[in-house]
């Protein structure tokens, strides 16, 4: 299946009320998209893209392809066809300073390249935050965005962490029009992301 219709921009706003990274998306009139579960006490990640919060459908599955995840890849599969999309891809040595990914298709085929903004947004958050007191709003001024590029440089989306105390809210944005299936393929690409990122500060 592909993600289709989709009404820009799109909210990742993650649940306070669980231990694990569950965050619900819903479109910019509130309708429900998705329901995003990252298993707990995986040593490899194992993350589920559910048709809503009742987890009755499970639509999308994101695997680990190793443990280590200094260049961890992860595959993202369509559940309801058994179809391979392509992979997510964390360039380890570029990601040191700003954070790089590369999104690859079912053919292996680099498609996408997602780069942090500005590394310097990250670099203040993690100095700010080990502030008393202050640190504790880092997250109401101090946010990273990311933005999607092809191999020319055509940027098609961003996607931007908004002010919230414990970082609990992102935003998807698509800048340009896009085929169903790359854009099934960036959207579960990005959903693996914001957990990484998240879990990194």
């Amino acid at each position: 299946m592909v993600l289709q219709n989709l009404n820009y921009p799109l909210d990742f706003t993650f649940k306070i009320t669980t231990l694990s990274s569950d965050f619900n998306i819903n479109d910019k009139n509130g309708n429900y998209v998705a329901y995003v579960r990252q298993k707990m006490f995986k040593l490899k990640e194992d993350v589920v893209v559910f048709n809503d919060e009742t987890r009755s459908r499970e639509l999308f599955r994101i695997k680990a392809n190793q443990w280590i995840d200094f260049n961890a890849s992860y595959s993202l599969t369509d559940v309801v066809n058994n179809k391979n999309f392509g992979r997510l891809a964390r360039k380890g040595m570029r990601s040191l300073w700003k954070s790089c990914y590369e999104i690859l298709d079912a053919n292996d085929h680099l498609k996408f390249e997602v780069n942090e903004d500005n590394a310097w947004v990250k670099i203040l958050d993690g100095a700010v935050g080990e502030i008393p007191i202050l640190g504790m709003f880092s997250g109401y001024f101090l946010n990273p965005s990311y933005t999607v590029k092809d191999s020319s440089g055509k940027e098609f989306f961003r996607l931007k962490k908004m002010p919230s105390l414990i970082g609990r809210r992102f935003q998807l944005d698509r800048l340009v029009d896009i085929a169903d299936e790359d854009e099934t393929l960036v959207v579960l690409g990005l959903l693996m992301m914001v957990l990484l990122e998240r879990s990194r500060g």
